[in-house]
């Protein structure tokens, strides 16, 4: 039996990837994630606040004070920053541990809200070792003068400007909320993306009212929202060039499954291991191969794509049929 597959050009060993999460931050947990079978590890992100804020903070305790002392910076040698290590001296570092730590790919993470100055970072990030990148704009479109139109642009300009600092792979994670997701789909393919992971999930704060407050809370996911990455993966299956990879509520096996028969060359998870252990990736493999046997399935890739929107006998259901039929249905 054939678990393996193919993702951005990567060859893994099983579709099933660490997402990005605070796991990728230890070591041990990286190698304990190796040994229960991850054919790939996407590292925790390296924020783009995290790097304008180290930068900034840098800048000001190296300058201040230099107006003051006529000796100050001659006395100050410019090795001696060297000693200074921001945020992103330390992600760079620790990516390359990681990667000299397993012999799985290891994809880079970027999160960030502007196009401008990712460029310089994916560089770096390539240079420490990620066989990948994986780019996660998270934009939250408050601006009434804003168009989709102009949220659009900005992911396609840092699409198109990493795509041209760098050699390896890259992937960007989307949101599920623009107005034609498959439109927006189409343009990234062509802007040069080597995979799509549908969906980042979006954090809803918290509006407690005895604080008077907003204040942020994480939530795992659950299983049933697996189904908007699958139906979306459903419908650009044999549309895109670009590989396709399901992340948000798969917490099981039959997630994997279904992600696969959608689709997806890769189930990327983070809820189900930081609740089960790195040993749930185990399960996840176990229970895909299991699955397969029992349905005769010789290969990963005979399975993918089974279900999706092209191959489905009820193309229709991906579509307002479905919702029709959902109302219809409850007695």
């Amino acid at each position: 039996m054939d678990l393996s597959t193919e993702y951005m050009g990567l060859a893994l060993k099983n579709p099933v990837v660490l997402a990005a999460s605070p796991l990728a931050r230890d070591l041990g947990a990286v190698r304990r994630l190796e040994d229960a079978g991850a054919a790939a590890i996407t590292m925790h992100s390296l924020f783009e606040e995290q790097v304008t804020h180290d930068a900034e903070a840098l800048s000001y305790f190296l300058d201040i004070g230099k107006d003051r002392y006529a000796e100050s910076l001659s006395d100050f040698p410019e090795e001696a920053i060297e000693v200074f290590k921001t945020g992103a001296d330390e992600y760079l570092e620790h990516l390359a541990k990681v990667k000299a730590s397993v012999g799985v790919p290891v994809i880079g993470s970027l999160n960030g809200t502007t196009a401008g100055g990712w460029t310089d970072y994916a560089r770096k990030i390539e240079q420490a070792g990620a066989d990948a990148l994986e780019i996660n704009l998270y934009i939250v479109a408050t601006d009434p003068g804003a168009s989709g139109a102009d949220v659009e642009a900005v992911y396609l300009d840092a699409l198109r400007a990493v795509k041209g600092g760098v050699g390896i792979p890259v992937a960007m994670k989307l949101s599920p909320y623009f107005s034609s997701m498959a439109h927006m789909a189409a343009q990234l393919d062509d802007a040069g993306a080597d995979g799509l992971v549908l969906f980042n999930r979006f954090y809803q704060p918290v509006i407690d009212a005895d604080h008077l407050a907003v204040r942020p809370d994480l939530a795992l996911s659950a299983p049933e929202e697996s189904r908007l990455p699958l139906r979306w993966i459903a419908i650009l299956h044999g549309r895109v060039k670009a590989s396709l990879a399901a992340t948000s509520g798969i917490h099981d096996a039959g997630a994997v499954v279904q992600a696969v028969m959608a689709g997806a060359d890769v189930a990327e998870v983070c809820s189900a291991v930081l609740a089960g252990g790195p040993e749930k990736v185990r399960d996840l493999i176990d229970g895909l191969g299991r699955w397969m046997a029992e349905h005769e399935y010789e290969s990963v890739a005979a399975m993918r794509g089974t279900l999706s929107q092209a191959s489905c006998p009820d193309p229709a259901a991906f579509e307002r049929a479905n919702y029709m039929k959902t109302l219809g249905s409850y007695r």
